[in-house]
């Protein structure tokens, strides 16, 4: 079974400094029917202006995994991490008992695009703690490449819950398949381009949950950018 989320179903808002579209419900934005996908709670999607960003805020018992599209994302947090996360960076911060950190546009100049993930975490209270690692784009060119899983396995970051994370950026015509172990679900992001996922089109910033299937294609029509998640 596969449910399209279209980019133009999501919440979000305009406030001028910041356009932000929401998968899930977050912040002002409630739908009952949207809550979140398995461990996935959020997925937001933000486009940032030039010097304006997130002051600093609290957050505890949450995985959360940053990827900068463009531009340059400022990070500064409570363990004294202070870093600059650029396209092809991930980041990986597990909030756990309680973090605060905050999140600037680190240029004067270009605005910054950027995916926010949070997953629910194994449980509840562990150690805050922070991963930056930029992944090599021609390592996923055609092909599926991790970049989260719960061992750090191939040199992905460190996520604490039973999902991985992986990218792909196909060229037009090209095509990439992944078996699903029973039991086991999925979600699908395009960042960029379009795509069919199993005969079904997704166009850019859609969407798709996917149960009770054993397999995926993914044909992209244009050039494209997907992110998919393997979950319990």
């Amino acid at each position: 079974m596969i449910t399209v989320r279209k980019a133009a179903e999501r919440g979000g808002a305009d406030h001028g400094w910041l356009q932000t579209a929401h998968t899930f419900s977050f912040s002002n934005y409630y739908d009952p029917a949207h809550m979140g996908f398995r461990s996935l709670r959020v997925i937001n999607e933000d486009v940032v202006q030039p010097a304006h960003g997130f002051g600093e805020h609290g957050h505890r018992d949450m995985e959360i995994v940053t990827y900068v599209l463009s531009g340059e994302l400022g990070h500064r947090d409570s363990m004294d991490h202070a870093s600059v996360l650029r396209p092809g960076e991930f980041q990986r911060m597990t909030a756990g008992r309680g973090i605060r950190h905050s999140e600037m546009n680190a240029s004067d100049e270009q605005p910054v695009h950027f995916y926010q993930i949070w997953l629910l975490p194994e449980r509840p209270g562990l150690d805050p703690s922070y991963e930056q690692k930029a992944f090599p784009e021609s390592e996923r060119r055609d092909a599926w490449q991790v970049v989260a899983s719960p061992d750090g396995r191939d040199g992905s970051l460190r996520i604490h819950q039973d999902a991985s994370i992986h990218l792909a950026t196909l060229d037009a015509g090209a095509e990439l398949t992944r078996t699903l172990a029973p039991g086991r679900h999925a979600w699908l992001q395009v960042l960029k381009g379009s795509v069919e996922l199993n005969g079904r089109a997704l166009e850019t910033s859609d969407g798709a949950a996917v149960s009770e299937e054993s397999s995926l294609s993914i044909k992209a029509g244009a050039p494209a950018e997907v992110m998919l998640f393997d979950l319990a």
